[in-house]
Formats: C-alpha cells, structure tokens, sequence
C-alpha cells in the first residue's frame, strides 16, 4: 500500500528546532501493525495518522498516534504538526480529531505569513504521587530528594496520558539530566506513565508565567522528547490545582534547548481542558 508520509516540526518555526513527527493525512485501511511499522520506520517520537469521518463534516477525523514501539493516546506535538499539514492542505479552519483520549478541537490560524496552531486538550487533573513512586522516580533519574524544589508538590498530571512533575531546585539540575535508560524504562511501564515532566520555573520565580522543560520518554523509544504538548497540558492542570496560574493565564514553556532543539509551548490555563498553542514547519 502506497502511504504518503508528511514530516514536519511543531513548536518551532526552525527545521532545526521542534519536535519532528510524522503525518499520515489519509491512513484508511492501515492496520495497527502497519502503523506501527510506519512509526517505526519514521523514527520521530510520534507519527499521527488520520481517516476522515465525512459523516460528521469534511474538516472531522479519527487520529492516532504511533510511537516507534507503541501507540499513545494523545500526542501534542504530533497535533501540531498535523493541523499544520491540514492547514496547507485545506486552509485555516477548525479541525474535529475524534483520539482515544477523546475529542480535540484544533484551530489552525494565520500568524503573520505563517501557520500556528490552537488545540483543546483532553480534561486536566491532578492526583497524588506516591511516596513509594516518587521515591523510585529520583533513583531512575539519580535524583535526590534535595534536587527538587520545596514549594512544590511532587504529582501527577494527566491530558489523556499520565505525566509525573518534578520541579527541580535549580536551573543547573534540569540541564545536567542524565538517567538510566532501561531503570526508567521499567519504573514507567509499572506505573503507567508515559513522560516525566521536569521543569523549573524562569530564574526560580514561582510566580512566573515561563518555565523550562524537559521530558524523558523511554516508553517512546527516545531518550528525551523536544517539545512535549501533551504534558504541557497536563502541567497547566497542575498549575491550576495548587494555585500557581489561574484561568486565563498564558504561559510560556521552553523545552528542547538542552537537546539542541529549542521548542517553545504557549499554554493557556482553562477551568478543565487546556489550550496548547505552536507553530509547525514542513521538513
């Protein structure tokens, strides 16, 4: 079967920043193994694919997202990089994604001579983290206790997939990041989660509204992701619940510079959904 493979980089405007996924605009009668093969030969953390639901509009679609290893049930970037792709296909507008996290709206809008996009998350929330769980978490990433920041409260979000937060005490312990691949591996597919959310807030200022990230994804098959939309969302979820940001607020998220490849995520805080915003650019 001939696929047409589109790839781009959402959250950045920069081929050489971003965070690089697949599109599959037209993936009627793939298999979930030949999905998952695609994904694999891809090689980006994600590779969306689309089947168009006409009944419910010409602008409605199913989408799934594929990791080199396994499919996720939401993926922001790769959400990104696809309203970029319709919107050069089909124009500004906005786009119904029907995912197994459940319903997304994506606005795809002119910013100047260039296309940005809007998406609606799933639901946020916030639940604990386990004694036991966070306890495990500092030893994969060879962390200690005294590596996070006290204000905060260790936890887990979750925007269709579950996110540990740890905000680091410095600036300098989020860049020196280096933790056992297959240890974390491991400790995600016991719990369930899918990446670790590490950031810190802009010169250590808990009221600021920019913050830097990173985010370890083995469960992908990657040592680290670029630009992370689904977690943001699941951050902003926990900025809400323990009162940092309030609805309405814009924050901005840095992610990627440690690797390489600058991302920026503009988040803006809702009562339960978030609104993840970027940029994208065909590669």
């Amino acid at each position: 079967m001939s696929v047409e493979i589109l790839r781009l980089t959402a959250f950045s405007n920069d081929p050489d920043g971003g965070n690089p996924a697949g599109v599959v605009l037209d993936a009627a009668g793939l298999t979930d193994s030949e999905m998952l093969a695609i994904a694999a030969e891809v090689g980006f953390s994600e590779t969306a694919f689309l089947v168009a639901r006409p009944k419910d509009g010409s602008h409605a679609f199913d989408i799934r997202y594929f990791s080199p290893l396994a499919e996720v049930d939401f993926c922001g970037h790769a959400t990104i990089a696809t309203g970029i792709a319709l919107g050069h296909e089909h124009g500004p507008s906005t786009y119904e994604f029907n995912s197994k996290a459940g319903p997304i709206e994506v606005e795809v809008f002119e910013n100047g001579d260039e296309l940005a996009v809007t998406l609606v998350s799933p639901p946020a929330s916030v639940r604990p983290l386990a004694e036991s769980a966070l306890e495990a978490l500092l030893e994969a990433l060879d962390w200690d206790i005294e590596d996070l920041d006290s204000r905060f409260t260790p936890a887990i979000g979750f925007a269709g997939n579950a996110h540990p937060i740890l905000v680091a005490d410095s600036r300098d312990r989020l860049a020196e990041l280096d933790y056992d691949f297959d240890d974390l591996l491991e400790l995600m597919e016991t719990e369930g989660w899918t990446t670790i959310q590490l950031v810190y807030p802009d010169e250590g200022d808990p009221s600021t509204r920019k913050w830097h990230s990173r985010n370890p994804w083995p469960i992908g098959g990657v040592y680290e992701d670029a630009a992370t939309g689904a977690a943001a969302a699941a951050f902003g979820g926990y900025l809400r619940q323990f009162g940092i940001a309030g609805v309405g607020d814009q924050i901005q998220i840095l992610q990627g510079d440690d690797m390489g490849r600058p991302s920026l995520i503009l988040l803006t805080i809702g009562g339960s959904q978030m609104q993840v915003s970027g940029t994208g650019i065909q590669l």
